[in-house]
């Protein structure tokens, strides 16, 4: 009996099947620090202990995707090792703040599949949760992700597509943030003097930068979040597929998009919701990511004075700035350097 083993295939994910996931995380400072060193968020209360706890946080909180990064990465071996691709998120909720000292594991459960016309692969969509030790729950969602077959003479399963959320609704967003000492909040060691009354609906922001993507960094990444994937782990097995190479992690562009909108949008400090989101179209080594946003909408969460809510699609293209604010062409598709379409709310101080 083998001891080893190849991950699941669309034809092992059941409705209703949950998995529980090896192997709990400890976050440390380190993982803080790598973080910093791979992506260059600078929102302050990630960044400073001193700034976090006159607001009111025990300490600085870890960056919401760096949860996010290590909860994703529990989940790879069991639901996503024979991915081709990681297609989007949504209903996604940062419920809890994560410091370093605690300890990450994740548990999914399979809400639906649906077999692709090619019938070599499949959709399967999984709800995956992150929890501390004590039972904490820090983070939820929503993703579908595109399996390989083990048999392609399989029979097709009656598809089962779950019914998700356009957005989430930012009454209770708040949860994940103490009440603030708004007095506490300096615009200066922030990076940025607009707050949530300077932002409109339909407002576009160019967040200028660019950022090149280097092979070293995003293995190093893989690495870190434990993310076992062929397609970002395997070059032995990916330089024989389709595109020759492997892909970079979608999270990997969702945090450097993220870093990257620090440019106008400094003082959205925290991501309180995942509404949707789409990796677009591929991203390799050596290309160069640029991202922009657009406010979809703003709002007031039950209960605070303190902070308001942004709905916000976060735009990141390759080796194309956004001046243009590229997305998609008259005939309603996504433009080819667009690669990820990202929607989420965001709290700001009032």
């Amino acid at each position: 009996m083998t001891k080893t083993t190849s991950g699941n295939f669309f034809e092992d994910f059941e409705i209703g099947q949950v998995i529980r996931h090896a192997t709990p995380r400890t976050v440390t400072t380190g993982d803080v620090a790598l973080y910093t060193a791979l992506y260059g968020s600078r929102f302050a209360v990630q960044s400073s202990d001193a700034f976090a706890e006159g607001l009111g946080y025990d300490r600085a909180p870890i960056d919401d995707l760096l949860t996010f990064h290590i909860v994703f990465g529990k989940t790879v071996p069991d639901i996503s090792l024979n991915a081709v691709a990681n297609l989007g998120y949504a209903g996604g909720r940062f419920l809890s703040p994560v410091y370093p000292g605690d300890t990450l594991s994740a548990v999914s459960e399979i809400i639906g599949k649906k077999e692709n016309s090619n019938g070599k692969t499949g959709v399967v969509y999984v709800r995956s949760t992150g929890y501390t030790a004590e039972g904490t729950e820090v983070l939820d969602y929503v993703r579908w992700v595109m399996v390989r077959k083990r048999d392609e003479t399989s029979p097709a399963p009656i598809p089962v597509v779950p019914e998700l959320p356009e957005s989430l609704d930012p009454i209770s967003l708040g949860n994940a943030v103490p009440l603030l000492n708004q007095s506490a909040w300096d615009d200066d060691l922030a990076g940025s003097h607009f707050r949530f009354s300077d932002y409109a609906k339909g407002e576009k922001i160019d967040h200028v930068d660019g950022m090149t993507v280097e092979e070293a960094e995003h293995q190093l990444a893989t690495r870190l979040y434990q993310n076992t994937a062929k397609v970002h782990f395997n070059q032995h097995t990916e330089g024989q597929g389709r595109f020759g190479a492997r892909l970079i992690y979608g999270g990997h562009v969702i945090s450097l998009a993220r870093a990257l909108s620090y440019n106008g949008l400094a003082n959205a400090f925290h991501i309180a919701a995942i509404n949707g989101g789409r990796h677009v179209a591929p991203l390799f080594a050596g290309d160069t990511v640029y991202a922009w946003s657009e406010v979809l909408d703003t709002a007031e969460i039950e209960g605070r004075r303190d902070v308001g809510a942004l709905r916000l699609r976060l735009v990141a293209t390759k080796n194309r700035p956004c001046a243009g604010f590229p997305l998609k062409d008259t005939e309603g598709k996504y433009q080819p350097d667009v690669i990820l379409d990202f929607d989420y709310w965001a709290l700001m101080p009032k």
